[in-house]
């Protein structure tokens, strides 16, 4: 048993994955209503052999923490206007990779919103990669890594029915998580 799946199965969390590692991919997560999901995320993931990078603002990286969230697979994010889209950028470099992997949460923040991102969508649309929908059921204690989904690039229709999947899901403050 791995490290990662022990530490899991101490606070009595399991993962449940069924779909491939793909040599490159975005993993949606959701719901995301509280810091503990990055752990858990992380933890999930490692748990199955598997690694993927995640977005953090730029401004998290100084010094001690950019060692750290280097190692993590940080990729820092700058905020300020000008230059090329983060989609953009992003399109470019999994189309670079031969292997990526890229955990976004779509709500953006742990409070409540009913409005997510579709910039993952976008980029897993134009870089010709399935997404995997993780979610994160703290309601019974499971990480599920269950479901793909490739885009049609109809983005309303595809964030429908992303959203259609996490309805059963409760994150870990319920009152933060709305599709």
């Amino acid at each position: 048993m791995s490290l990662s799946r022990f530490i899991l199965k101490i606070f009595g969390w399991k993962v449940e994955c069924g779909v491939p590692d793909y040599p490159k991919c975005i993993i949606c997560v959701a719901p995301h209503t509280s810091n503990w999901d990055f752990v858990l995320g992380k933890l999930a993931y490692w748990s199955i052999g598997r690694q993927a990078g995640f977005l953090i603002k730029d401004s998290w990286f100084f010094f001690p923490m950019n060692y750290l969230f280097k190692a993590l697979g940080g990729i820092p994010v700058s905020r300020r206007k000008g230059g090329s889209s983060l989609t953009e950028i992003l399109i470019k470099k999994f189309d670079s990779s031969s292997k990526m992997a890229l955990a976004i949460t779509p709500e953006g923040t742990r409070a409540r919103v009913s409005q997510w991102h579709t910039g993952f969508i976008h980029i897993a649309y134009a870089a010709k990669i399935p997404i995997v929908l993780g979610a994160i059921d703290a309601r019974t204690k499971t990480i599920h890594l269950q479901r793909s989904y490739l885009p049609t690039g109809d983005t309303d229709a595809d964030m429908e029915a992303i959203k259609n999947y996490y309805r059963p899901f409760t994150g870990i403050k319920p009152e933060n998580f709305t599709t």
